[in-house]
């Protein structure tokens, strides 16, 4: 009967580590950027008649994801301002100066995750902390699961699309664009390699 009653506590306590053990294990992935299969656009009205687009050419990051617990994912992206290209020479001067992203002074943005809410079909939102002109500011980033698989070179991906807006003056960035231009459309495009 001992035996019987020892053996029984040891099978639910090895089933208890492995039940904890599987919850825990998120995969890790790294951003890929150096295929250039990532990218953060941004979009402001310009005077309310058209939109400005851009990008930010130079950044990197990694993130966790568990399809059985998604919420415990997490993500920390980090940009280059300077690296900040609208495909206009002087005005990509203009918008690393003071009057916007202060770049000098500034060099580094940086988005970390704090919570992870699934929404099912594939959708999510996702919480997280934007330092950008050297203020930091929660944001809600709804995202959107792309898919995953097996790559061609014996590797594992997954993406993932984020979208969220900001207002400048949450940044300290007081230049006046005009009533329509106040806030700026912000898009993560992310393709992770598993580690």
């Amino acid at each position: 009967m001992k035996k019987c009653l020892l053996t029984t506590l040891i099978s639910a306590t090895l089933l208890a580590a492995a039940c904890v053990s599987s919850g825990a294990l998120a995969d890790d992935y790294k951003i890929d950027t150096s295929g250039s299969h990532a990218s953060i656009q941004f979009r402001i009205q310009h005077l309310g008649y058209s939109w400005l687009v851009g990008r930010f050419n130079t950044f990197d990051g990694q993130f966790s994801y568990d399809e059985n617990q998604p919420e415990a994912s997490k993500v920390t992206v980090n940009i280059e301002t300077a690296s900040v290209d609208s495909n206009h020479a002087e005005r990509d001067k203009h918008l690393r100066s003071k009057d916007f992203l202060n770049v000098d002074k500034f060099p580094k943005a940086s988005f970390v995750s704090r919570s992870f809410k699934d929404l099912g079909n594939g959708k999510a939102t996702m919480i997280g902390d934007l330092t950008l002109n050297g203020v930091t500011k929660p944001v809600t980033i709804n995202v959107e699961n792309i898919g995953a698989g097996n790559d061609p070179w014996g590797g594992y991906r997954r993406g993932f699309v984020g979208t969220t807006m900001i207002t400048l003056k949450d940044y300290d960035i007081e230049t006046d664009l005009g009533p329509a231009s106040t806030m700026v459309e912000l898009e993560l495009n992310v393709e992770g390699i598993r580690l």
